[in-house]
């Protein structure tokens, strides 16, 4: 009897919490399916009060499950002390990340900073016309002054690689027809000075301070094109159509050789006449070096070119050996008149005299043809 009690008392009782739990629920749903009311207007709602991020979270403790108890997923007593809170560790977690992320660069700073400084240099590397008229050119300019001016063999403490470093950045920065305009006009008033000073020589003086003036020149010139050389690759020679040392080679042949052709060849030709008043080396430099400015300058005096530049005169022929031996015959004479003497001649047999003679004109002449 007293079991059945029990049971039955049991059974009223569970079916007494299945009632009210399915009330429970049936009410629950008839609330969701409710239409929300509108919300309020703006201005009556009120500021919500700040409060630490994570706030709401911290509010909802985790439940801790102890993995290593006799069967996983089964509560081991109350709930941890905040500490040990799942949440709280992924906040703290999330701040972590959140200081490091300040302080490491944002990217696109950096890389705004890096263009900008490349840019700026950029910037700095820009040559000005007026960087170029007074830092660049004076530079140029007093290197040229030293080579123009320098006897042949002389030492000249310029430094060859910052003249060139000078030429390549100006034609870099698109100042090559500003540097070439500078360049022909610097040589040019330095011609006419040596023409003025040659005017005023005595005729005495007059070959030997043009083959000076030829020669300082020339020398300057195997200095001067070689630290142009971009200039001419990049400006001279694609715009221009023409080479530098051709330019330069022009410029003393207007300003002084032809301003002096008249006055020079005729003591040339007197000092021709005339055995070693001038040496030979002298009259061979100024001979070559008139030839090599203007090549037409032979017909003024065909017998002076050719005996210093080959095939100048037309071949010889057989019908004019006797009047080489008598040129050379005569030759001799003014050099023996000269105090110079042909050397011991007693060992030279009887009769070789003519044909000495006949023989060094026939060599003669075809070295001079």
């Amino acid at each position: 009897m007293e079991e059945s009690m029990e049971e039955e008392e049991g059974g009223s009782y569970e079916a007494m919490m299945d009632d009210q739990n399915h009330n429970n629920w049936e009410a629950a749903v008839d609330g969701f399916r409710q239409p929300l009311p509108p919300p309020p207007p703006p201005s009556s709602i009120p500021a919500p009060a700040r409060e630490p991020p994570g706030g709401q979270l911290l509010a909802v403790p985790a439940v801790s499950v102890d993995r290593k108890g006799p069967k996983e997923g089964l509560l081991m007593g109350p709930p941890p002390p905040p500490e040990a809170n799942g949440v709280i560790m992924m906040l703290k977690s999330c701040d972590a990340a959140a200081a490091v992320a300040k302080a490491a660069p944002a990217p696109t700073a950096s890389s705004t900073i890096n263009i900008n400084t490349s840019t700026s240099k950029f910037l700095m590397n820009v040559i000005t016309i007026e960087d170029y008229k007074s830092t660049y050119w004076p530079k140029l300019d007093g290197a040229i002054d030293q080579l123009l001016t320098q006897s042949p063999g002389d030492y000249i403490p310029i430094s060859y690689e910052q003249i060139y470093s000078c030429v390549y950045k100006c034609v870099c920065q698109q100042h090559s027809e500003q540097m070439y305009s500078d360049l022909i006009k610097k040589i040019t008033n330095h011609l006419e000075r040596v023409s003025k000073e040659l005017q005023a020589s005595p005729p005495d003086l007059y070959i030997e301070r043009f083959n000076i003036a030829l020669g300082q020149y020339m020398g300057a010139l195997q200095s001067i094109v070689p630290l142009f050389i971009y200039m001419n690759k990049f400006y001279i020679e694609t715009k221009l159509n023409r080479d530098l040392k051709d330019d330069l080679i022009k410029l003393f042949t207007e300003h002084v050789a032809e301003k002096h052709i008249y006055s020079l060849m005729p003591l040339l030709l007197e000092a021709q006449s005339t055995p070693f008043q001038v040496t030979p080396s002298t009259m061979a430099n100024i001979v070559k070096g008139l030839y090599t400015l203007r090549p037409e300058w032979v017909q003024m005096a065909p017998t002076l070119f050719s005996k210093f530049i080959p095939n100048i005169l037309p071949p010889a022929v057989e019908s004019e050996l006797s009047e080489y031996a008598a040129q050379d015959q005569k030759f001799q004479r003014e050099l023996i008149q000269n105090g110079f003497t042909r050397g011991d001649q007693s060992r030279k047999r009887a009769g070789d005299e003519l044909a000495y003679n006949s023989s060094s004109a026939c060599a003669s002449s075809r070295g001079y043809r």
